[in-house]
C-alpha cells in the first residue's frame, strides 16, 4: 500500500462504523443525505466518501462523482455501493489533504461527515478550493462543537483520547469557522442537534451550501 495511505488505515474503526452508519440511516442520517444532495448537477467530487452511504441520494442531475477515500475497508464497501448508484460513481484511492483530481475540475464538492476526522482540515479545504470552479458550491454535513459552553469544554477534554479511538475524529472542531476561513462564503446552513444512535446524546450538527466566490 502507498505509503500516503498507510496513515489512514483503521479496519476495525470501519468496520464499527459502517454497522453504526446503517443503524444512523433509519434514525434521520438518511433525510439528512437527501437534503445535502438535493439539486446538485455536474461533476461533483465526494471527498471521504466511507462507505458511499451517499451514492443513493445523487439527483439525476450529476454527470459523475468521484469518490475519494484513503480507507481500504471503506473504499471497498463504497465500490460495491457505486455500482447499485443512480448515477455514475468512480470511486478513487486518496486522500483530502492531496485530492487525485485537476484544479477547477468540478462543479461541486460534498463533505460529509468527514472534515471532524481530517488531520489538517485547513489543508483539505485549501485541496477543495483548488479543485472546485470558481462560483462552485460546497455541500457540508458535520457533526462540530457544541454552542453550549459546559459540553464544548467536555468535548475539549475527551478529544484527545476520542481521537486515537475514533481514527482521528475531533468532536470539537468548529466547520463553520474553517469554512469562512478557508474563503468560502456560507450561503445556507442548518444547525441542528441529531443523536445518530440510540445510546448517544444529541451532537450539534450543521448543514448547508458555501460558493467559492
Amino acid at each position: 500500500m502507498d505509503e500516503d495511505l498507510a496513515r489512514f488505515q483503521h479496519p476495525r474503526f470501519a468496520r464499527f462504523y459502517m454497522d453504526v452508519s446503517i443503524a444512523a440511516e433509519r434514525r434521520g442520517t438518511a433525510e439528512h443525505r437527501r437534503r445535502l444532495l438535493a439539486g446538485l448537477s455536474g461533476r461533483v467530487v465526494e471527498v471521504g466518501a466511507g462507505n458511499g452511504l451517499n451514492f443513493a441520494y445523487y439527483p439525476p442531475g450529476v454527470a459523475e462523482v468521484v469518490a475519494v477515500e484513503p480507507e481500504a475497508v471503506l473504499r471497498a464497501a463504497a465500490e460495491r455501493a457505486a455500482a447499485d448508484a443512480p448515477v455514475p460513481v468512480v470511486v478513487v484511492a486518496g486522500h483530502a489533504d492531496a485530492l487525485p483530481l485537476d484544479g477547477a475540475s468540478v462543479d461541486a464538492v460534498v463533505l460529509s461527515l468527514v472534515l471532524c476526522s481530517v488531520p489538517h482540515p485547513m489543508h483539505a479545504l485549501d485541496e477543495v478550493w483548488r479543485v472546485l470552479r470558481p462560483g462552485g458550491q460546497v455541500r457540508f454535513y458535520e457533526h462540530v462543537r457544541s454552542r453550549s459552553r459546559v459540553v464544548g469544554l467536555l468535548q475539549d477534554v475527551i478529544t484527545p483520547v476520542w481521537k486515537r479511538q475514533a481514527a482521528g475524529c475531533h468532536p470539537n472542531r468548529d466547520t463553520l469557522s474553517v469554512l469562512r476561513s478557508a474563503g468560502f462564503r456560507v450561503e445556507t446552513v442548518e444547525d441542528f442537534g441529531f443523536a445518530p444512535t440510540a445510546w448517544s446524546p444529541p451532537l450539534r450538527h450543521i448543514l448547508g451550501t458555501a460558493v467559492k466566490p
